[in-house]
């Protein structure tokens, strides 16, 4: 006789939200469970902050629990993360920089306050252990492939290193760590997110060799020289070529590397991340406009230039997004009049009907969108 098997608590739970939905109609079950703890909700995915941790004057570290219907995150994949500031709610998407080898069923995003940036900002210096966040579950193309590469170079600068720390953490993690090479790029010695712990992983494994570069430490002259080029690359990983790459951190960089890669015929040993989208130059002459949000009943000037996006939050509204990078599809929107311009590519698209991403998009003259 075969022992009966027991059912755990997730089971059970959901079981029970299954026969309660029938009386919780028009809601469900979940949404009168989150009064309780977000964290047992299944029509939204939450996380509840554990802890907050200081990595720069300008950097943190969030550990975050999540709720239930969380799956594992493959090194250096990103997740959408969301926040209320004012009344409104805004999302945007951060690498995840633990290793999914964690034993307490928790992650860590690393978020760097920007420039004009509402929500790092906001991450950096006004979350506290028991808020709750919700969260996405993680995507993105830019990890480890489940066969170990042998000898990868990771190129990275500024926040660009969250990514490469899951990796090089899930490495450590499972005792697989091969010969790295790892050039990374800071503005100062304390400007180094991970700065010690990376120190402290290069002494304890000479498999890994850590090439930190300062742009604006004294003693060149001429900081232009210590930003990434050819000579650099050279000196410090001369067999670049013959390695699988895969490189993080601001629009420049990335530029640069993408070229150089693409100049010496091996880009497809090149993986690269981006945290926003890849926009072309503005052409020479933009016109500006009105534009209108219809759902909204809300007018805005345009100049032309700002992204459908950041100018109807401008406005006040607060209209679905996720990526902000022209990816995830989660801000499109309908054109029912006018014309608007492709950020990416300047294409206009001036059909009756079309659907816009409005984060990389800007109006282009007039324009009338169901925002």
């Amino acid at each position: 006789m075969q022992p009966q098997s027991q059912a755990g608590p997730r089971t059970l739970l959901s079981r029970f939200t299954a026969l309660t939905d029938a009386f919780a109609y028009p809601l469900r079950t979940s949404h009168y469970l989150e009064l309780v703890n977000p964290l047992w909700t299944t029509h939204a995915l939450q996380a509840k902050v554990v802890s907050v941790w200081d990595e720069t004057a300008d950097a943190r570290t969030i550990t975050l629990k999540p709720g239930r219907n969380w799956r594992s995150h493959r090194p250096g994949q990103h997740l959408r993360v969301g926040v209320p500031i004012g009344g409104m709610h805004y999302t945007r998407t951060y690498s995840i920089s633990s290793a999914p080898e964690s034993e307490d069923e928790t992650f860590t995003i690393t978020v760097k306050a920007i420039g004009g940036g509402r929500m790092s900002h906001h991450l950096v210096r006004n979350i506290k252990p028991g808020d709750y966040l919700p969260i996405g579950v993680p995507q993105g193309d830019f990890y480890l492939p489940d066969a170990n590469p042998v000898e990868p170079l990771f190129i990275s600068a500024g926040s660009g290193i969250t990514p490469i720390m899951s990796m090089l953490r899930s490495m450590v993690a499972q005792e697989r760590l091969p010969h790295v090479t790892h050039i990374h790029y800071a503005p100062h010695t304390y400007d180094v997110i991970f700065g010690q712990e990376l120190q402290a992983l290069a002494a304890k494994h000479p498999r890994y060799q850590l090439h930190l570069i300062y742009t604006r430490e004294p003693g060149e002259t001429a900081s232009q020289k210590r930003h990434f080029n050819p000579e650099i690359l050279n000196s410090l990983c001369p067999d670049w070529g013959t390695r699988d790459t895969w490189a993080c951190g601001p629009q420049g960089l990335l530029d640069t590397v993408e070229a150089h890669w693409h100049q010496a015929g091996v880009a497809r040993q090149l993986r690269t991340e981006r945290f926003r989208a890849q926009v072309a130059a503005a052409p020479k002459e933009v016109t500006a406009g009105t534009v209108r949000f219809t759902a909204s009943g809300v007018t805005a000037a345009s100049d032309g230039v700002i992204n459908l996006l950041r100018l109807a939050e401008d406005q006040g509204l607060n209209p679905p997004h996720g990526c902000r990078m022209g990816i995830c599809h989660g801000c499109d929107a309908k054109l029912t009049a006018g014309c608007v311009r492709d950020l990416r590519t300047n294409a206009l698209l001036n059909e009756p009907g079309a659907i816009v991403q409005i984060c990389v998009c800007a109006a282009a003259g007039d324009a009338e969108l169901e925002v």
